[in-house]
């Protein structure tokens, strides 16, 4: 078929009544399935059942340094679990405190000592007049949850298949000291699945911002999930970049195992400088006497060292390959030379990002939803939820059956292309 932006009027109008009769007869079906957020399928999470029986009443409780891992202490997490997690993000272990199940938390508690007692010294920014926060768009929706959350203005940022464009970052975060942090998902980002380049990496750590407490939340959370085996995306560790910047203090990088073992009871951590890691724990002093030792212990049980981990991901790219491989086998066949939309195809992570015609995407994700299919809500990727081209569409494969799955991807194709000719009909 032509692209559809090439088709008469009359030839649109014929399309949409045969496309008008194909959704009918699927939403007659009743469906109702979930692509609306990256969650591990059960087969994932079977995965990591076995490491529940490492620790258990005839086991021994101790970690390396002797420590009773079932007492109190250990604040910066036990050392064992400080190296396994510190391979798994590719830094040293002096640069890293292990926290309990979510990143998501410690990103949330880092802004709100932001807020409440500055940055190494700086003023609070809740005192300041202004806080801004750069925005990577397409983005983590979670992310502008939180700077939201505290009131803080987000900027959107263009993303290029290289990371931010920066450009523009450079640009603003030399020229304005209100600009304070940006958020940042540098391998198979979410939910493009680009991963940073070099290049990109040492303009990160070479930034000369106007204000000096200035960080980057550099969110690896997907730094270990590749789709393939023998291609995979690297990325230049930005702790190490940052010191030969002589910016040793600017990035606050988190990552956790939630999408290795478990997402509601996996392990975090965050690494930084040593300045950085030493107000951290100043302040959670406050908080905890230490986080879960008994689930470090297990993981440092069940993984062992870098190389489990990775092996253990390659069981997991097994599950959801062909969960990807099907929905763009589908966008290619159904959707391509149509000229009604655009497609990432990651090599890692848990998202595809799909590009619409302008003025599509609620429409689209409305569509899948009456016929039974539950996406993203359309510009959740962008601060505030408001996608200045409502074009932009996360797709979240992992969480389907193989079989729901195929359904699922059938009904969006179908969606895009009644939602489209609507468009072009001018009538949305």
């Amino acid at each position: 078929m032509k692209a559809y932006r090439q088709l008469d009027r009359e030839k649109l109008l014929e399309l949409k009544k045969e496309l008008t009769q194909q959704f009918d007869e699927v939403k007659a079906k009743g469906l109702s399935l979930d692509m609306s957020r990256g969650k591990p399928g059960k087969d994932q999470l079977d995965l990591s059942m076995p490491m529940l029986d490492l620790v258990n009443a005839g086991s021994d409780m101790k970690c390396e340094n002797g420590m009773d891992c079932r007492n109190y202490g250990v604040l910066d997490g036990i050392p064992e679990a400080k190296r396994l997690l510190s391979s798994m993000i590719d830094t040293d272990s002096e640069h890293v405190i292990v926290f309990g199940n979510s990143s998501l938390n410690i990103m949330f508690d880092t802004v709100s000592r932001c807020m409440l007692k500055g940055v190494l010294g700086s003023t609070p920014w809740c005192k300041l007049d202004k806080v801004k926060f750069l925005c990577p768009s397409p983005g983590y929706d979670r992310h502008f949850k939180v700077t939201e959350f505290f009131g803080i203005e987000m900027i959107t940022v263009p993303m290029l298949p290289d990371g931010p464009d920066m450009d523009v970052v450079e640009e603003l975060v030399s020229k304005d000291e209100a600009i304070k942090g940006i958020w940042c998902v540098p391998k198979y980002s979410n939910p493009q699945g680009y991963t940073y380049s070099d290049e990109t990496v040492r303009r990160f750590a070479n930034l000369k911002p106007a204000a000096k407490d200035f960080r980057i939340f550099w969110d690896n959370a997907y730094c270990v999930h590749h789709l393939y085996e023998e291609d995979q995306d690297s990325l230049l560790d930005i702790i190490t970049e940052c010191e030969k910047a002589g910016n040793p203090d600017l990035v606050l990088e988190f990552a956790s195992t939630s999408k290795v073992s478990f997402p509601g009871a996996g392990v975090s951590v965050l690494a930084a400088s040593k300045a950085n890691l030493e107000e951290v724990k100043k302040y959670i002093t406050t908080q905890t006497i230490g986080h879960d030792k008994i689930n470090q212990l297990r993981h440092v049980r069940f993984f062992k060292d870098v190389e489990g981990i990775e092996e253990h991901m390659m069981k997991h790219a097994a599950l959801i390959r062909p969960k990807f491989e099907a929905v763009l086998n589908t966008l290619d066949r159904e959707l391509s030379g149509l000229d009604i939309g655009q497609w990432t195809k990651p090599k890692g992570g848990y998202f595809i990002s799909f590009d619409s015609m302008e003025g599509c995407a609620k429409a689209i994700v409305a569509k899948t939803k009456e016929a039974g299919v539950v996406m993203t809500g359309a510009g959740a990727t962008f601060p505030y939820g408001k996608d200045p081209k409502d074009s932009n569409i996360r797709i979240a494969p992992t969480l389907p059956s193989a079989q729901e799955l195929a359904l699922a991807a059938e009904i969006f194709v179908l969606s895009v292309k009644l939602v489209s000719v609507e468009k072009l009909l001018g009538e949305i």
